[in-house]
């Protein structure tokens, strides 16, 4: 995950600032999403006896207590180890489609800095696959990574990318994914239709961080909402369905509502309290 300037991780999820110097104030779209549960079990499960399963060293720990418990704990971090080693490959992604972004814009970039990264873990893929599809779609971008902020719900996050395409303009999210066996990139979830929609009806946009000064949000009319996975041997990308943006957007609210009721509940008090048998 990226860290935008105006991000803060907190103990209820992560917040944004009006300015760097402020103090949080609202949460992340993905914050706010996240109050979904996420039905994972059976994948940690799985992911946790898979590894115990492959671990070289299971074998010596057959009878040894001591050897066994760090098999067992390693099994028990490899959903953790996992997920963790996806999200640094996101956002080395990200980093790398921000940079082509600004490349594009004739603003300050380090795009080969950030394909070099790639190379060095392997995932020069990724930035190819991109590279073909930015100039497939002739992307013309307008603004990457903004921030943005809505009042009356009560939110803050920001988007991957702005731009043009075909005359059209697009509110862009990228997702790094896997790929499955028969070569193509994994599906998309989804919850990213929340997180688009929830960018559209921003209110504001950050143009100073340090300052904290904001300008009316221009691109909320009726913008084309595109989700791109991007994979090692392909970008896939999809657009929202303009028929069901309504009900993800109402549904964002819901879960906003969930996340208040629950800084609510934190500070109220303790829920349940000793109860003495009755005197006799």
């Amino acid at each position: 995950m990226t860290a935008p300037l105006l991000a803060r991780a907190t103990d209820t999820g992560r917040m944004y600032a009006r300015s760097t110097g402020g103090d949080p104030q609202v949460p992340s779209i993905t914050t706010v999403i996240s109050q979904q549960p996420h039905g994972l079990d059976g994948w940690f499960g799985y992911m946790g006896a898979n590894a115990l399963a492959q671990d070289s060293a299971l074998g010596a720990a057959l009878g040894n207590p001591s050897r066994m418990r760090q098999a067992v704990q390693r099994a028990a971090n490899a959903a953790a180890d996992y997920r963790d080693a996806a999200a640094e490959r996101g956002d080395r992604v990200h980093a790398y489609c921000e940079q082509v972004a600004l490349r594009a814009l004739d603003r300050e970039h380090d795009a080969e800095a950030a394909r070099d990264l790639l190379a060095q873990h392997g995932e020069r893929a990724h930035a190819d696959r991109f590279d073909e599809w930015w100039a497939a779609y002739e992307v013309r971008p307008l603004a990457p990574e903004i921030t943005v902020w809505n009042h009356e719900v009560g939110y803050a996050g920001t988007l991957d990318l702005v731009a043009e395409i075909n005359g059209r303009t697009c509110l862009i999210d990228y997702k790094t994914k896997g790929t499955t066996r028969d070569g193509r990139v994994k599906a998309l979830d989804d919850k990213v239709v929340m997180q688009l929609v929830a960018g559209m009806k921003a209110e504001e946009s950050l143009l100073e961080p340090e300052a904290g000064e904001w300008e009316a949000w221009k691109y909320g009319e009726s913008p084309l909402l595109i989700a791109v996975a991007v994979g090692e041997t392909e970008v896939r990308p999809q657009r929202a369905n303009p028929e069901v943006l309504k009900h993800h957007w109402w549904k964002f609210c819901a879960l906003k509502r969930v996340w208040q009721i629950n800084q609510d509940l934190g500070g109220s008090g303790t829920a349940l309290l000793p109860l003495s048998p009755p005197r006799g």
